[in-house]
């Protein structure tokens, strides 16, 4: 008995140990539960203010200043101005951003259009002293200019002699230019360059010569210390902005000089940004940086449009991330753009072919099989759709009325003499409403984008727009004036321009990738 009783108790002891293990077990689970619940509430909570902050450092530009004539938006592509201020506020004056009472002045921009595929992207570099159309642009007081010629570029920045400057001015001067509607424009001065390089631990440049203080400021007396010693070198800060600063003691000492060692800059900063990683971890203090002297369209004021913009061009292989500068030539002191090149090459990113030719439309993966995106596109599209997108109709088909919407004389008369040479029926030629189109449109009523169409290949450019009207007008617009057709038929003139699509040779081949060599063409002249 005694000795039963000591096994049974002996069992019951063993049961109720097993189960106190049980409840021993399902604690420390709970506990590992809310530890893993507290972690991710702050990590949460700390991304969520991170978030807070960065909202509280962006700055944007009113929306109320940008035209309300403007390009038509690209339907998976996008264009984003990227400005380089030397506000004199907030700190600048300390970089080298001159008087704090001065006005905002802007001596870098680019166009980085990125292609519909979200694999390519190119940066075009427009040099401050261009000499092009300034369209009419708000002042402060909230009248606005009117429409000046022959102005330099970086005046646009200006147009209102306030410290922030006005970037949607430049941005209403570059989609004139180029016909390419701007999707987003950031501005970013020296205070948030210098930061935004201190935080990715310095970028590697290649200097071609010892520079000097005299070289960044030629009104010294003196050459002063030396700045760079000749050779590859990692710079931050202060030295980094003194780098893309640099203008005088290399090459001619001009603009185009700087701006090709301001492209491999940029592109040795993405490499950086690209080795590090491209996640929102890595993300965040980058543009924590940034943003604390970034001034951004309404569009992108926020933490997680910025982020997200960011992380939509992780896939942009370094070898297809390129920069030119758009076709130029000197007239005087200032810089001519050189057409038809770059009304070329406008084209091109427009139609997402790549400065080698290839199509970037994102209709296509890198095997040239459809994408799955292409293919739900495709299959949305309605049963009974009378054309294809791709049908054009006989010119012989086509009545059309032709309007010249720009300042060049006869535009209309040579543009009709090129459509009836191919068989089409001009009812007659006018001037239209306003004179400044940047770009050529085809208005096109119900059944008619078919003929449209073979409006757009007749004249080698052309934006579809349809209307509820049953007509077909042309609206000539300057990108047509700059292929300077003449009376010629087209391709199979010899001396025709370009194709729309078709980067001329030599701008091509002066383009440079974000993995050149750093040391390979860092100066004009």
């Amino acid at each position: 008995m005694t000795g039963s009783h000591r096994a049974a108790t002996t069992t019951r002891r063993g049961t109720g140990g097993a189960a106190r293990d049980r409840r021993s077990g399902r604690t420390r689970i709970r506990i590992v539960l809310a530890a893993a619940v507290s972690l991710l509430v702050l990590v949460t909570a700390g991304a969520g203010w991170a978030y807070l902050r960065l909202n509280g450092n962006i700055d944007t530009f009113g929306a109320d200043g940008i035209s309300d004539h403007r390009p038509a938006a690209a339907s998976d592509g996008q264009n984003v101005l990227v400005i380089g201020s030397d506000a004199r506020t907030a700190g600048n004056s300390e970089l080298g951003g001159g008087d704090k009472n001065d006005i905002g002045r802007s001596d870098t921009a680019f166009l980085l259009h990125v292609y519909a595929d979200h694999r390519h992207a190119v940066a075009v570099s427009i040099p401050r002293d261009t000499l092009l159309t300034i369209p009419p642009c708000k002042l402060p007081d909230g009248s606005w200019t009117e429409t000046r010629h022959q102005a330099m570029f970086n005046e646009a920045y200006t147009v209102g002699r306030t410290a922030e400057g006005n970037p949607a001015c430049t941005q209403n001067t570059v989609e004139n230019l180029t016909g390419l509607r701007v999707d987003h424009t950031v501005v970013v001065d020296f205070k948030g360059f210098s930061a935004l390089t201190e935080v990715v631990g310095g970028v590697e440049v290649c200097v071609p010569q010892d520079i000097y203080q005299k070289d960044l400021n030629p009104g010294r007396a003196t050459r002063g210390k030396r700045l760079f010693t000749q050779g590859v070198q990692t710079v931050s800060g202060q030295k980094a902005l003194d780098y893309v600063r640099i203008r005088h003691g290399i090459g001619d000492g001009s603009d185009i000089g700087r701006i090709q060692r301001q492209q491999a800059f940029v592109g040795s900063l993405i490499k950086k940004v690209k080795s590090d990683g491209l996640t929102p971890t890595k993300l965040l203090p980058l543009a924590d940086a940034a943003t604390t002297s970034m001034t951004v369209d309404p569009g992108l004021g926020s933490a997680d449009k910025l982020v997200s913009f960011a992380m939509s061009l992780k896939d942009i292989d370094l070898n297809d991330t390129r920069f030119v500068t758009v076709p130029w030539r000197y007239e005087g002191a200032r810089v001519a753009i050189v057409e038809p090149d770059a009304g070329a090459l406008w084209a091109a990113l427009k139609a997402d072919r790549t400065l080698d030719g290839q199509d970037a439309g994102g209709g296509s993966d890198a095997d040239g099989k459809d994408t799955d995106a292409s293919k739900d596109a495709d299959a949305s599209k309605s049963a009974d759709a009378s054309k294809s997108a791709d049908e054009e109709a006989p010119a012989e088909d086509i009545s059309v009325t032709v309007r010249n919407g720009t300042r060049v004389t006869g535009l209309a008369a040579r543009a009709a003499a090129v459509l009836e040479a191919s068989g089409v029926t001009v009812t007659g030629t006018a001037t239209a409403s306003s004179q400044d189109h940047r770009t050529t449109v085809i208005e096109y009523g119900p059944g008619r984008e078919a003929e449209a169409r073979t409006l757009v290949r007749l004249l080698g450019t052309g934006e579809l727009r349809s209307t509820t009207g049953g007509g077909l007008d042309v609206v000539l617009g300057q990108s047509y004036a700059d292929q300077a057709p003449g009376t010629s038929s087209g391709a199979d003139s010899a001396t025709a321009s370009p194709a729309p699509s078709e980067v001329p040779a030599e701008v091509a081949e002066g383009a440079r990738t974000a993995d050149e060599d750093l040391c390979a063409a860092l100066s004009y002249g």
